[in-house]
């Protein structure tokens, strides 16, 4: 059963001239861990903002739990959680006055439901008393993490969640994310991070406001497969400018160390690289065939759509 449906949601700002969104169709499965994967300005946040009816899509339709999130969205706000990307709390309250007042809105306590947030409360209890603006990236993150689960939500909305925090806090994040899953809630959860796609059971790949692709991690890279080298010399920045001027060059991007090359014909087109790349003066060349990942994959996906 789906938990969130999403057909052909379409937004738009500015009178029109920015299309946010194009066309999206998702569907998000009951107690699925869900990923939107995309680099900022791709329309994460507003359809995150139209399925906790914070905004009103101009076309398609979109149902939470089985509510319209136009038309039910009182019912919407009191059966999700929503952590946008930007920390939101009130900053001159302390962690306790922040979780007590999220309680009370929603007609519960912090005794009542301190088992769903337990494990992640114990973390930032003994600082329970310092101000929500006084804190740490990772003890906000954990704080809006319990304001959202307080009153116990069917399914969770999590917006850039681990943005601008620690590889340490992030991992623990995910754990967190793991086990919440486990107690059976639905959750929704956008990142910039394609290793963060690993965590999801099901990721949806989102550029300039449209979906590249929807699926589980192994089955996008298994459709998209395609024989890449990874290529290193002495000069990595004229390397890259050769590269691309080469004629059987389909795309060539810088990873770390390396830059990704796509070639036309694969393999055939070694031997023709390496002696344009011997003509054009470079030393120490080095070639390996590896396999794609996600980032590779993502721009593919992203190229194939021009």
């Amino acid at each position: 059963m789906a938990e969130v449906i999403i057909r052909n949601i379409s937004k738009s700002f500015e009178k029109g001239t920015i299309n946010a969104l194009k066309g999206i169709d998702i569907h998000v499965k009951s107690g699925e861990l869900f990923g939107l994967i995309g680099a900022d300005g791709a329309g994460k946040t507003t359809l995150f903002r139209i399925l906790t009816t914070l905004l009103i899509p101009e076309q398609g339709t979109a149902t939470v739990a089985g509510l319209d999130v136009v038309k039910d969205f009182k019912e919407i706000r009191k059966i999700v959680g929503y952590m946008p990307g930007k920390f939101s709390l009130y900053q001159d309250l302390s962690i306790e006055e922040n979780l007590n007042f999220f309680a009370t809105v929603f007609g519960t306590t912090l005794e009542e439901n301190y088992d769903l947030i337990r494990e992640i409360y114990v973390q930032i209890e003994p600082f329970k008393k310092r101000l929500a603006g006084q804190l740490s990236g990772g003890m906000k993150q954990k704080l809006a993490l319990c304001c959202a689960l307080i009153h116990e939500p069917k399914i969770l909305f999590l917006d850039e969640p681990t943005t601008g925090v620690d590889p340490v806090s992030r991992k623990e994040f995910w754990d967190m994310l793991a086990r919440l899953k486990e107690k059976g809630i639905t959750i929704m959860v956008s990142t910039p991070y394609m290793d963060e796609a690993k965590r999801c059971d099901r990721i949806a790949l989102i550029q300039n406001g449209k979906i590249l692709d929807v699926d589980t991690l192994e089955e996008i890279l298994q459709k998209n497969a395609q024989a890449l080298w990874a290529i290193k010399a002495s000069n990595m920045y004229q390397l890259l400018v050769d590269l691309r001027a080469f004629s059987q060059t389909v795309s060539c991007f810088a990873f770390g160390e390396k830059h990704h090359l796509l070639l036309k014909n694969g393999s055939q087109d070694l031997s023709t690289l390496k002696n344009y790349l011997e003509e054009k003066g470079h030393l120490s060349i080095e070639i390996e065939a590896i396999t794609p990942d996600i980032e590779d994959t993502f721009i593919k996906l992203m190229q194939d759509e021009k």
